[in-house]
């Protein structure tokens, strides 16, 4: 089973799944308006690095659920 169909039953079946799913592309759309800008405030660059470092946490989290669901199926 390919990595994205995975997604797509994690996203249907797994409520933590689904919401670092959303949480991870909102970061990803608020962190692409950041870099847009031609200057970011001090306060702004601080903010930038916490949200880089959420969504690689968020990431992380569902690369291992990601494999563990693998590893569920391969058990079967």
């Amino acid at each position: 089973m390919k990595e994205e169909d995975i997604i797509e039953i994690l996203k249907r079946e797994n409520e933590e799944f689904r919401k670092l799913y959303e949480e991870h592309r909102h970061l990803d759309s608020l962190l692409d308006e950041m870099n847009k800008k031609a200057y970011l405030t001090p306060e702004e660059e601080i903010e930038k690095k916490r949200m880089q470092k959420e969504k690689l946490y968020k990431k992380d989290k569902m690369a291992e659920m990601i494999r563990q669901y693998k590893m569920k199926g391969d058990s079967k």
